[in-house]
């Protein structure tokens, strides 16, 4: 495992501040994490400090909301946070994630087994784990519970210590919280928790509650609720190490850079920015969504100076040719199983239709080179720079719709599957899932590019790239 890097003063993007001259359970809530063997941070440390705060012995914040990337100690800060209410008194405190299931695999698989191999042992009562019924009980009768996910689910309850609205970003309406707020209405010391990583468009719920809380900020609320929250502008470079340094309050305590450019070298950039920059996006994470590659779809195929490209999947299962023009016009001409009939078919179409090949000279099809040139079929390696450039320019050519599609089911899929793999300053297309097949969308991208961007040159002269 590569060996975390110093530790960073990763400050909130947006953050409640704190009141001196205050009452807080910071301290007892780190030394209840330090007990459960994960020492505070300094981001939890600046969440507790303020959260925490009292006004004649009650919360100063009846809401606390915090949004902060994933793997960063969200689960460990609650735990915390719970198990000081209830070794203070609280009564009923409950827990609820995107489903009951994850609720209860948190409470009863993921926290109470901590709890029981730690030091605070002795005040453990029992662990509930009957369907419907999971809860931690302490001996002085704290107990944290689990609460289902329905508007129902808090009647003939009634909670007077933090009750927890974890992964945020799941919930379209305020279900959850309805079912919280009347339970907790007759509590002064209750305390709503409203914590989450970024959602995307639908995360209608959290959206709300970010919306409230950076006004509270900015209107400068010392009182009825708080707010944190660490990501990234949205113009950052998702792949400059001082971004995620800057974002990222694990860094250097939990979780290394190297974790974070493993993340980013496999993950879809839309799932890396909510994940680990805690940014916002859009309901379609696809790389081309499927309306955009529907706008540049035409019935009628290449015709003019040709352009065709090869490509082989990673395991040599299947491979694909198509072809380009001038004009930005592509088609699939073929996709199906094997490597050998490739080479043949490219010669076929080479001597009927005449133009050029343009090859990966360092992908999985490179081994054709050889075996066109033998027939002298004109050909044209690119390299990992050349198939940068590609990728890149189809890409935006998507964008723009300046390119013209030939339908085809093979071209919906593989542009489907399509995920970016940083290379450099720059990107290709990624051949990481070994269950989708890439290879139409690979041969489109440099017949594309070889077409537009790379004009023939005169008979009788060499192509030098």
């Amino acid at each position: 495992m590569a060996s975390l890097t110093s530790s960073t003063n990763c400050e909130p993007k947006v953050s409640t501040s704190p009141t001196p001259d205050r009452p807080n359970k910071a301290g007892q809530v780190a030394g209840i994490m330090r007990r459960l063997g994960t020492p505070m941070m300094p981001w939890q440390e600046h969440v507790a400090r303020i959260a925490t705060e009292e006004i004649d012995g009650r919360p100063a914040y009846r809401t606390v909301i915090c949004t902060v990337p994933r793997q960063c100690g969200k689960s460990s800060l609650l735990l915390g946070i719970l198990l000081t209410a209830m070794i203070n008194g609280a009564r009923r405190s409950v827990y609820t994630a995107q489903t009951g299931w994850d609720a209860r695999r948190k409470v009863v698989d993921d926290w109470s087994p901590i709890v029981e191999a730690s030091s605070l042992k002795p005040l453990l009562d029992r662990v509930y784990r009957g369907a419907g019924m999971e809860a931690i009980h302490l001996k002085n009768g704290g107990r944290l519970e689990v609460m289902a996910n329905s508007l129902v689910a808090g009647h003939g309850r009634t909670i007077d210590g933090p009750a927890v609205i974890d992964e945020a970003f799941a919930d379209t309406d305020d279900r959850r919280e309805q079912a919280m707020i009347p339970a907790m209405a007759t509590k002064p010391s209750a305390q709503l928790w409203v914590v989450s990583t970024a959602g995307t468009t639908e995360s209608t719920y959290l959206r709300r509650k970010v919306a409230l809380g950076r006004q509270s900020v900015e209107d400068g609320l010392t009182s009825d609720v708080c707010y944190f929250e660490w990501s990234a502008l949205e113009d950052a470079d998702i792949d400059d190490p001082s971004v995620w340094r800057s974002t990222i309050p694990a860094i250097g305590h939990t979780i290394s850079e190297e974790v974070v450019r493993q993340a980013r070298l496999t993950m879809s950039e839309n799932d890396f920015r909510r994940s680990w920059l805690n940014q916002w996006t859009k309901t379609d994470e696809r790389v081309i969504p499927q309306a955009l590659l529907d706008a540049c779809k035409q019935p009628t195929g290449p015709d003019g100076q040709l352009v065709f490209a090869a490509d082989i999947s990673l395991d040599r299962a299947l491979g694909s040719i198509a072809v380009a023009d001038e004009h930005g016009r592509i088609e699939l001409i073929e996709n199906r199983e094997g490597t050998q009939w490739i080479a043949d078919r490219l010669t076929h179409l080479v001597q009927r239709h005449g133009g050029r090949v343009v090859i990966d000279g360092y992908g999985p099809a490179g081994l054709l080179v050889d075996d066109l040139e033998r027939v002298k079929i004109p050909v044209v390696r690119y390299t990992t720079r050349d198939c940068c450039y590609a990728a890149n320019a189809l890409y935006d050519a998507l964008l723009a719709g300046t390119v013209q599609i030939r339908p085809h089911p093979k071209i919906d899929e593989s542009c489907a599957a399509a995920r970016k793999k940083p290379v450099g300053s720059s990107w290709l297309w990624s051949r990481a899932d070994p269950g989708a097949d890439l290879t139409p969308l690979h041969a489109l991208t440099l017949a594309y590019h070889a077409a537009k961007h790379r004009q023939e040159p005169p008979k009788g002269r060499p192509m030098v790239l």
